[in-house]
């Protein structure tokens, strides 16, 4: 028998060989805290965790006695137990506990003397009170309350208790009345071990939402700085061949060199200048021909804004080289996003 259990009754050596046996059991074995929680809603839990977890309720003495003697990083967890404590067991990573505990957790009314887990806010808005005592109460603790027709209302939305701040017995009444339900009460996870690790709340509670927009702007990014330093992988080829390809036809355009693929691209663009020019003649009261006065008309028409220096600077494939260049990007992140599902 180990040396810290030899003296103890015999009931609390075999609560202390049951802790040892499920931390040998399991790959993962977590402390609890169960303060506050109804003995029906512990049942309820149970129910819920059973096939995936198994919770034991044990004193923290026992715990302490059994963590200590299997020694090692579990050990770590005699820190992380105290007040109402009980041990939980299973085969699941601890982000997955974590996360199903957190759906283990219903909402209560707030006690006296309770820290609140969140601010508490009373939304503003009528109540079913009838004009008596309430409006009084709920001034008191600094509730705007008005009678409004024949029934007391809320004037605006107020946080009565900030974020770790203490639950007094006035504001604890008064949200009871308005059926304010503030505290999260379930299987809080204060630690758990995992292969040779001790995870805390503060590691687990991960915003998984948060986690994959980070991952997909940092995929998004990678795949851009890929395509700009013309660094080549399977991804990114097509989207570099396709700037590349793009910018060797706007060079060739630029320097009027006649080639099959851009020779319309060539002539769009002289027929662009010759119209600039053409308008330029007309507003110095030089006379146009019907067909030059009709095609200056229909261009000025489409692109009423447009200055001659516009014109010059933009032509029609490089108006079009961004959406093509997304199209293109928005075709590599598509792969990219079958990698996250």
């Amino acid at each position: 028998m180990a040396l810290y259990t030899q003296h103890l009754p015999r009931w609390k050596k075999e609560e202390v060989d049951a802790i040892k046996r499920g931390v040998e059991e399991y790959t993962l074995v977590g402390v609890v805290d169960m303060y506050g929680i109804p003995a029906s809603q512990v049942q309820h839990i149970r129910r819920n965790l059973r096939g995936t977890a198994t919770v034991k309720m044990a004193r923290n003495t026992l715990i302490e006695h059994a963590l200590t003697e299997l020694g090692g990083n579990v050990g770590g967890l005699k820190e992380h137990a105290g007040g109402q404590s009980a041990l939980i067991f299973t085969n699941a990573n601890p982000f997955k506990l974590f996360k199903l505990l957190e759906k283990t957790k219903t909402k209560m009314a707030a006690k006296p003397g309770e820290t609140a887990p969140e601010d508490v806010v009373v939304p503003k808005g009528p109540t079913t009170f009838k004009p008596g005592p309430i409006v009084g109460e709920l001034q008191q603790v600094g509730i705007p309350a008005a009678i409004e027709g024949g029934k007391v209302k809320i004037r605006e939305t107020k946080t009565v208790v900030k974020k770790g701040e203490v639950i007094s017995k006035k504001v604890a009444d008064a949200l009871v009345k308005l059926g304010i339900k503030p505290m999260d009460v379930g299987l809080a996870l204060q630690a758990a071990y995992y292969r040779d690790t001790i995870f805390t709340p503060d590691l687990l509670a991960v915003d998984e939402e948060a986690y994959y927009n980070n991952i997909v702007l940092a995929t998004r990014q990678a795949f851009n700085l890929s395509v700009n330093a013309a660094i080549p992988t399977p991804l990114t080829i097509g989207a570099i061949i396709g700037r590349a390809v793009r910018e060797a036809r706007n060079v060739g355009v630029e320097a009027s060199i006649y080639e099959k693929d851009i020779i319309d691209l060539i002539i769009g663009r002289a027929q662009r200048e010759m119209l600039v020019v053409a308008l330029a003649a007309a507003s110095h009261g030089f006379e146009l021909d019907e067909a030059t006065l009709k095609a200056a008309s229909a261009a000025t028409a489409a692109a009423p804004a447009a200055t001659p220096a516009a014109v010059e600077a933009k032509p029609e494939e490089e108006e079009t080289e961004e959406e093509k260049k997304e199209e293109e990007e928005e075709s590599g992140m598509a792969g990219l996003g079958a990698l996250f599902g």
